[in-house]
């Protein structure tokens, strides 16, 4: 069965609301979480940026059973893989299961650059992705590394290993990058709100070393009761992350994205984001990308209204997805642990 979880947007939500809007999705059904892990938000407009590894050991305390996963780099740029290793070992100890899997992906410069160091080009930055990856995957196995190659380490090891060994997954939106991670990554994460899209490149990671390796989605939505708030809200926050990504990954700053993104029509975000106002209509297309064979799938409101929209998919569109009874949501709205009991 496909898990659902809630998009952790630390690009445009404070660290201390996110953290109340997790237990709120907990409350409302949501499976997991997912968290971005960004330097610095797409545009200056958004505001926030928190450090996302920090959140995660809130998170994981102030929630009961949602598993997490987040999407990071190891390519040895804001973080060393052996660094990214502790992290990942540490909270694998603390709370047993439920940070089953971490994405990896080559990187952005918005993200990366700021540690001073040369931004390389895609092809180098893959090698030091798998690189970085096969690091970590030594270490939270137990073994001691030392490796002299893009990326250094010596006599490095994790003390503190958590019984069953985080998947290191990887992330993809191409199909060429997909069948390349087929051959080492222990999963596959990608982005799309199309079937047809999405279905060769999870056809790529399957055919070429995949096949037994669960895949993963990250679905950006805009849902807002009035489909005129929902395309608004869809251009207003997310047009940033609708440019081609060979453009993303090479950007440097938020004013740049700003820039670059200044000729995107409200009609443009169709083919980034799921825009509607129709529940039934979001369930139906979310329910056809899990038909592909997804183990998880992230559902990612691009725009405001987040306790809504927890309490909107909570109420009649994980329920539908899931086949099981709505929960009645009680939350305090001042900032308290919500509770739920069977509706």
């Amino acid at each position: 069965m496909t898990l659902y979880s809630y998009h952790i947007s630390h690009e445009q939500c404070p660290p201390r609301a996110l953290l109340a809007l997790a237990q709120r999705a907990e409350q409302a059904g949501f499976d997991g979480a997912f968290s971005s892990d960004h330097l610095q938000p797409w545009s200056a407009s958004q505001g926030e940026s928190g450090f996302a590894w920090a959140w995660l050991g809130a998170a994981l305390q102030a929630t009961e059973r949602l598993t997490f996963g987040i999407i990071s780099v190891p390519g040895g740029w804001r973080y060393h893989p052996v660094v990214l290793a502790q992290a990942v070992a540490t909270l694998g100890q603390m709370f047993p299961g439920r940070v089953p899997w971490v994405a990896l992906g080559s990187g952005q410069a918005m993200n990366e650059r700021a540690t001073g160091g040369p931004w390389p080009d895609k092809a180098e930055r893959n090698a030091r992705l798998r690189e970085g990856a096969e690091i970590m995957r030594a270490l939270l196995a137990g073994e001691t590394v030392t490796q002299r190659g893009r990326l250094t380490a010596v006599d490095a090891r994790v003390w503190s290993l958590p019984e069953t060994p985080t998947r290191l997954v990887g992330a993809a939106t191409s199909v060429e990058t997909a069948a390349w991670l087929g051959t080492w990554a222990d999963g596959l994460l990608t982005v799309g709100t199309s079937p047809e899209t999405l279905g060769p490149i999870v056809d790529a990671f399957r055919e070429n070393g995949g096949a037994d390796k669960p895949v993963f989605l990250k679905m950006d939505l805009s849902y807002a009761p009035d489909p005129a708030e929902a395309l608004h809200q869809a251009h207003a926050e997310w047009r940033f992350n609708a440019l081609p990504a060979s453009v993303a990954w090479e950007l440097p700053r938020p004013a740049d994205f700003e820039a670059a993104a200044r000729f995107l029509r409200p009609e443009d975000m169709h083919e980034a984001v799921l825009i509607s106002h129709d529940l039934p209509a979001l369930t139906e297309r979310i329910a056809a990308c899990a038909a592909l064979g997804f183990d998880s799938i992230d559902l990612h409101q691009v725009g405001g209204n987040q306790a809504a929209f927890i309490d909107a998919f909570g109420e009649r569109v994980l329920p539908a997805l899931h086949g099981r009874k709505a929960p009645v949501i009680e939350f305090d709205p001042f900032g308290r642990k919500p509770a739920a009991r069977a509706g």
